[in-house]
This record gives structure tokens, C-alpha cells and sequence, in this order.
């Protein structure tokens, strides 16, 4: 049988090239990519505002907590991700801002993420620093780390609270869409903590140097 002309004058292409076409269009596709949003559950009580007004830093997460892949631990130890699951916005930025409103939420206080918008001051600064955010082996998330609050050093008589966090979900299924869910739990009960200030830590009050005499001149010579 003869080919039709125009078929004869067509290139032959490579077969890797072909491959990687194929594979180019495979993974091209965007259904097979799930994207987990952190959504705090309203938390259903209300604490006394001991905060006032709070600009959070940016919330320090572990390297694969702050991966944009959903990580999780399996049997033998290793913590591991898929490139199919992936949280919907940045890890950092999403943990700090939805923390700051939890926490607002539950208390009253204006707690906002840096930077800090308004012309007044706020007047303290919070800073977390996770160590662990990890659905585990055992089948529960583990939120664990330390929380810092500073007075605003502006009155003089502040105190600071330097308190420690390890927070447990037990987690009911196993899969992406169930670490969100425990994740958000984790931050709602955290928050929680924050807000009243509690947790294993100290408390240390503000304090200043003496005020010099403006008249207590080192001598001349």
C-alpha cells in the first residue's frame, strides 16, 4: 500500500521525544492536584483579652511544614509527601495569619500579622516558633513548639511570657483532607492557649536601668 506524499515528507520524531510529550500532558493535569486549605473550626467559648492589641511575626515552621506539599509520617519513622497533595496557600504564611485571627476571635484582642498597619503601636509582639506540625504514625497531629510574648517596653511595667505548646489531635482517617482538618483543630486549641496566656513557661516582668544623673559627670581629667 502507498502512503500519501505528504505523509512521506513528515519527519520521523523520536520516541523519547514522544514520551515526554506524553508525560508532559499527564502531569499537566490539574483535577489530579488536591490544594488543603487551614480553616480553623469557630472555637465556641470566649476567654478574657489579656492581649490587647499584638503584632505576630511570621510563624517559624519546621522545613517540611513549611514544604507546600502536605507531609506525613509513616511506619518506619520517615516523614513523606506526595506532589498530588499540596496546602493551598504558603504554609508560613497561612499558619501565621489564620492564628492571628483565631486568636482574636476567641478573645477580643487586635492580633495582627506583620507588618503592622496601623499608626498606633501595638502593644506587644508575639512570636511562635513550631518545632513539630506533623501528622504522625500513630494517627494523631502533633503541634508542638514555643510561644514568646513581649511587653512593648513603652509603659515600663509589662511582663513577658516565655510558655511552651505540645498539642495532640487525634485524627479519626488517615489522607491529606484529614491532616487539614486536624491542623486547623491544632491552631484553634493553640490560639486558645495563647489568648490566656497559659502553657509550662515563666513570666519575666520589664524591667529598666536606673535613670543616670544628668549631673554625675565623668571628671575632665
Amino acid at each position: 500500500m502507498m502512503l500519501p506524499h505528504c505523509a512521506l515528507r513528515l519527519p520521523a520524531l523520536p520516541i523519547a521525544v514522544l514520551i515526554g510529550a506524553s508525560l508532559l500532558g499527564a502531569c499537566s493535569n490539574p483535577e489530579k492536584t488536591g490544594r488543603f486549605l487551614i480553616d480553623p473550626p469557630v472555637a465556641g467559648v470566649q476567654v478574657p483579652n489579656r492581649l490587647g492589641t499584638a503584632e505576630l511575626k511570621d510563624v517559624s515552621l519546621p522545613e517540611y511544614a513549611a514544604d507546600q506539599e502536605v507531609a506525613f509520617q509513616t511506619g518506619d519513622g520517615a516523614v513523606r509527601s506526595n506532589s498530588d497533595n499540596l496546602w493551598a496557600d504558603d504554609p508560613a504564611r497561612s499558619f501565621t495569619t489564620t492564628l492571628a485571627r483565631a486568636i482574636s476571635d476567641v478573645s477580643g484582642a487586635t492580633v495582627i500579622s506583620e507588618p503592622w498597619p496601623l499608626a498606633q503601636p501595638p502593644a506587644r509582639v508575639l512570636e511562635v516558633r513550631v518545632e513539630r506540625a506533623l501528622a504522625q504514625a500513630d494517627t494523631t497531629y502533633r503541634l508542638s513548639g514555643r510561644y514568646f510574648v513581649s511587653d512593648d517596653g513603652l509603659s515600663g511595667g509589662g511582663t513577658n511570657h516565655a510558655r511552651s505548646f505540645d498539642i495532640r489531635v487525634p485524627m479519626t482517617a488517615q489522607g491529606p483532607a484529614a491532616t487539614a482538618a486536624a491542623a486547623s483543630q491544632a491552631i484553634s486549641i493553640l490560639a486558645q492557649q495563647i489568648a490566656t496566656l497559659s502553657g509550662p513557661g515563666a513570666t519575666i516582668a520589664t524591667t529598666r536601668p536606673a535613670a543616670s544623673d544628668p549631673f554625675d559627670l565623668p571628671p575632665l581629667f
